[in-house]
């Protein structure tokens, strides 16, 4: 499954099984998370009307009439992974823990954001699994506010990207897995020191 893993950036506008997609979304739920705060959540967009929302709060004006478009906007369902760094924090703060101050400094990065992330993957993977394929992909930084708007995200959720999940158009590799190569182990792996 992982050698299968790419993003897909087209889709056909068949559906997808609901069970799937509650299979896709219950894998996620089995990410690593530190202290186990499981600080996340998933917006779940699966009907036609708030995918086109979706598509409608998250462009950017004078964006969306493009291939990539064209192909991502058939996909029937999209998950918004969102993290709560509140979780963290107050996790922290339990007896278990020691720390009592909720002081974001105390984290050496924000493994709420990194969590959420793995749980992303673990749709990615699952998506594969399934027979279906999926695509990670960020919402522009100005389109944030709409989006909370439109689905009600609370304040204390940050949307780390969106996936949309479906069944794969027969249209081959596009987007940079068609013109790059991937790097091997020998160009990334640093064995005993840099």
């Amino acid at each position: 499954m992982v050698r299968r893993r790419r993003m897909v950036r087209s889709y056909t506008d068949e559906p997808v099984d609901p069970d799937t997609v509650d299979r896709i979304l219950s894998h996620a739920l089995r990410a690593p998370s530190a202290g186990f705060s499981q600080g996340w959540a998933f917006l779940l967009l699966d009907d036609p009307l708030s995918v086109m929302t979706f598509w409608q709060v998250a462009t950017s004006p004078g964006e969306g009439g493009d291939a990539w478009s064209d192909g991502m906007r058939r996909a029937p369902v999209i998950v918004v992974p969102m993290a709560d760094q509140g979780a963290y924090l107050e996790r922290y703060a339990e007896p278990d823990k020691g720390w009592s101050d909720r002081d974001e400094s105390r984290w050496p990065v924000p493994y709420w954001l990194i969590d959420t992330g793995m749980a992303a993957l673990l749709m990615l993977l699952t998506a594969v699994d399934e027979g279906l394929g999926a695509c990670f992909f960020g919402i522009p930084p100005g389109r944030t506010d709409a989006f909370r708007e439109a689905f009600g995200v609370p304040a204390d959720h940050e949307p780390i990207g969106a996936i949309t999940i479906g069944h794969r158009a027969p249209d081959g590799v596009r987007g940079s897995a068609a013109t790059r190569r991937r790097r091997g182990p020998d160009e990334v792996v640093h064995r005993g020191r840099w």
